[in-house]
């Protein structure tokens, strides 16, 4: 199995689970975090990639998947993603660049499917 869908397969079914247990408090802050990368006086594109730049500074790997997918769903060139590594790794220092060759693993995945 890919990378790409063993992570779309297991965020799927957790989110399923965490969503069946019907809790508030986790169904308002999905529903913010859905609002916040929706289109406003930013694009859609530019909040992915603001996302995945703090998601690699956080050193969030799944974070960073999952703004890597939608990244490629906007059609964001590998050329940007790189400027988009380079911001990431610059304001969020060395402890970065581990998260950055798994971001590049990733993103290779999903521009050779």
């Amino acid at each position: 199995m890919s990378l790409v869908q063993e992570f779309n397969d297991y965020r799927t079914k957790m989110n399923e689970v965490i969503l069946s247990k019907d809790n508030l408090v986790i169904k308002r802050l999905w529903n913010l975090d859905t609002n916040t990368y929706a289109a406003g006086a930013l694009d859609v594109k530019t909040k992915e990639l603001m996302g995945l730049v703090a998601s690699m500074v956080l050193r969030c790997d799944d974070c960073i998947k999952y703004h890597l997918g939608k990244a490629h769903e906007l059609n964001v060139t590998t050329d940007e993603m790189y400027e988009v590594f380079a911001v990431a790794n610059i304001v969020g220092g060395t402890i970065v660049i581990p998260h950055t060759r798994r971001a590049a693993e990733y993103w290779e995945e999903l521009v050779s499917m």
